[in-house]
Formats: structure tokens, sequence, C-alpha cells
């Protein structure tokens, strides 16, 4: 009667694709944030194409005040004799959009003028901000933010637009701690509430790693609104990860998850948090539900879900199916990890037929001996003998930890 080598089950098996997941899910604000960033780009073209009236007229426009409650009194300088001109033929040219380059020599030759005044340094300013963002020059952008800034002779709309602005751009280039410090005083000086800038303030925090700081800015600009941003609450998803707190994390991704049971991603997002927080019943009930819908389309979502199965007692033929739905499909590719958890599972779920069968061809794909030695073992327990024989000399010749296993499979007797 053979003699029966027990195979250990590897715990390793549960390599799960979480990070990349709960990457997308704390880091698609930032897209977001870049979004906003044209947004108030095209809306500060916008307020330049308004502003020629202001150009050439003492007169102020009737412009709505974003900061009603700034503490900054705004100049009541408007275009110098000298500059207004220039600044005319500045608006002209930076609405053409064939002569970019025209537009920023323009600013240039403004802002070394020491005769301009600080309406028209700050506007000249402002409109190369536009043009340098626009050819991709997020350096020379931020350059002319500070300028723009510095001259502090815009109007509060202007003034604190391209101090946001200026912040956005700084935690792009992933300048946090100055991000952080232009937007505190944005925040500081204009009194304002705004949720987007709030929800900024709490990625800025947590890309510093002020996590508690994070939360508790992100909770505020949830809070302020009917409908927050599925982005926002991604990103305090995120932060809960990072503080270890998986269960806050699980209560976020269940509301996200209910609110959009359609949405795929965010129902991959919410098996994600339930595998982080070691709830895999529940990862692997929202996997195999998108499964049933030919939603799983990638090869880490039918890895993460054998690997769940695997990892679950009594699971082991739920996880064979999903290999060989993965293999069949082609979305699972035909490699070493496939085929040895195909094996573990087959031998897990007692069909040692099967799993010899795929431990075959796992074992010419391992990177060591240790598949064919396994291999091995199962042929022996099964009474083949000399099968066995013949896949421990190829596991001693791959190489193994423990020779000595393989040795006494060829000392074995019987055929």
């Amino acid at each position: 009667m053979p003699t029966n080598h027990t195979l250990t089950r590897p715990h390793h098996l549960l390599a799960l694709v979480i990070g990349a997941v709960l990457a997308a899910a704390a880091m698609a604000d930032a897209s977001a944030q870049t979004a906003q960033t044209a947004r108030e780009l095209s809306e500060a073209r916008h307020a330049a194409k308004e502003a020629k009236q202001q150009v050439g007229s003492a007169k102020a426009t009737d412009e709505v005040q974003k900061y009603p409650q700034a503490t900054r009194k705004p100049p009541a300088s408007k275009a110098s004799v000298r500059g207004a001109p220039k600044l005319s033929a500045l608006v002209k040219v930076y609405q053409d959009s064939t002569q970019v380059a025209q537009a920023r020599a323009q600013v240039d030759e403004i802002l070394a003028d020491n005769a301009a005044n600080a309406f028209d340094h700050a506007f000249a300013a402002q409109v190369g901000a536009q043009v340098a963002h626009g050819q991709g020059d997020s350096a020379a952008a931020m350059a002319y933010l500070k300028q723009a800034i510095a001259a502090d002779g815009l109007d509060n709309n202007g003034h604190y637009g391209a101090m946001y602005m200026l912040s956005q751009l700084q935690f792009q280039e992933q300048k946090y701690a100055d991000a952080l410090a232009t937007l505190d005083k944005f925040l500081v000086e204009t009194h304002t509430q705004d949720s987007d800038a709030l929800a900024l303030k709490g990625n800025m925090l947590y890309r510093l790693k002020r996590y508690p700081e994070a939360v508790a800015v992100l909770k505020q600009a949830i809070a302020a609104v009917p409908q927050p941003k599925t982005d926002w609450l991604q990103l305090l998803m995120g932060v809960y990860f990072d503080m270890n707190q998986p269960a806050q994390a699980a209560e976020i991704a269940a509301e996200l998850g209910a609110k959009t049971p359609g949405d795929s991603r965010q129902q991959m997002n919410l098996a994600s948090v339930y595998m982080q927080g070691g709830q895999n019943d529940k990862a692997a009930a929202i996997l195999e539900k998108l499964r049933a819908v030919g939603q799983l389309t990638e090869g880490k979502d039918y890895r993460n879900l054998y690997a769940l199965y695997l990892n679950m007692k009594g699971k082991e033929k739920d996880a064979v199916g999903v290999i060989n739905e993965g293999l069949q499909k082609g979305v699972l590719e035909a490699d070493y990890p496939a085929y040895s958890a195909l094996a573990q599972a087959y031998y897990f779920s007692g069909q040692p037929g099967p799993a010899i069968d795929a431990y075959r061809k796992a074992a010419p794909l391992a990177s060591d001996g240790e598949t064919y030695l396994n291999l091995a073992k199962m042929l022996l327990n099964e009474g083949r003998v000399s099968e066995a024989k013949q896949a421990a000399q190829q596991a001693l010749a791959k190489g193994v930890k423990n020779p000595a296993d393989a040795k006494r499979i060829l000392a074995a007797g019987g055929k």
C-alpha cells in the first residue's frame, strides 16, 4: 500500500490584486482634479474675453462676486493708459489659437515693462499662465500665476481664481506641501466653504500622509452637498485603508455599491474592500454575481475569485469551475499560476486524477522542481510508483528545497 504524502495548502494563494483596484479608487480623484483645472482655465479664458471691456474702460463690469466674504479689499486700479492698448492686443491674440507663441511673447513684454501698473502685470501674467498651461508647460504656468498673485492688481475673482489654479497645478506636479500652503491661504482669505476646494485639500493631506486631517476635511466636503462626488467617497475609502481601518472603508464601499449596483467598477471596489477586511465570503459573492452576468473580463478578476475560493473551506470545486472557465474563455493565461491553482483546487476537492493532469501542465512551467515533487507525491499516493519516480527525478533536476523528499520517492518499492 503506498505511503500517503500530504500536500500542504499554500496560504500565499490569496495574492489578490487589491492594490491596483484600490489605487484606482483612491487616485481617481486626481483625474477629476485635472478636469477641474481644465474647467477653471476655460472659465478664465471666458473671463479674459469679458475683461477686454475692462481693459479699455475704467468702468467695472457687473461680474458676480465669487468670494463675497473675502478679507482682501480688491484694488481700484484698472489698466494704465500705456498698458490698455497692449492688453487689448494681448486679449485679441490670445483668443486666436493660431497665435499662441505670439501671445506668450506679448505677456513677457508687458511683464518686463516697469511703467506698467499692477493691473497690467497681473492681467498679463494670468493670460500667460493660461497660454503656458495650454502648451503643457506647467512650470511656466505656475510661475506666471505667482506673478499674477504677487502683482495684487486683479479683482477678487481674478486674484483668488489665480491662487486656486496655482494650488491645483502644484498638486498635479506632486508639490503637495506647496499646494496645501497655497490652498490654505486661499481658504483662509476667502472664507469659502466650497466643497471642491475642501475635497482638494483632503486629497493633499492624504498625499502628505496626514490621514486624520484628511478624513476630517473630506467628511466636511461630503457633508456640505446633497450628492457628494463618487471620487470624494473613493478617496475617503482609500484614506481609511491607509489608516488600517477596513471596517470604515467597507461602510463607504457598501454605500457606493448600493447606489450603483450595475456599475462593475464600484462592485469591484466593494469586493476589494471586503478582501482587504478579510470578509472573503462577501467578496466572493460580489465577484460571482459579476461573473454570472459576464462582467469578469480581466485575468486578475478571475484570479481574485479563484484565490478567494481556494482560501475558503469547502469552496475548492468552485475554484475549479472559475479557473476552467477563465482558461476556456482565454481570459486567464494558460500559465504556471493558473495550472498550479487548478491542480491544488482539484487536489483539495478530492479529485486526484484531474489534479495530476493539472500538475503535469504546471510543473514544466515552474521556476524550480517543487511542483514536480508535488506531482511525484500525488502519483505515489495513487500507487503509480514508476511515474512518481520519474517526476521525483525531474524535481531533483530542476532543484528542490529538500532533496531528501524526492530521494525517498526514488527509493520507494513497487512499479
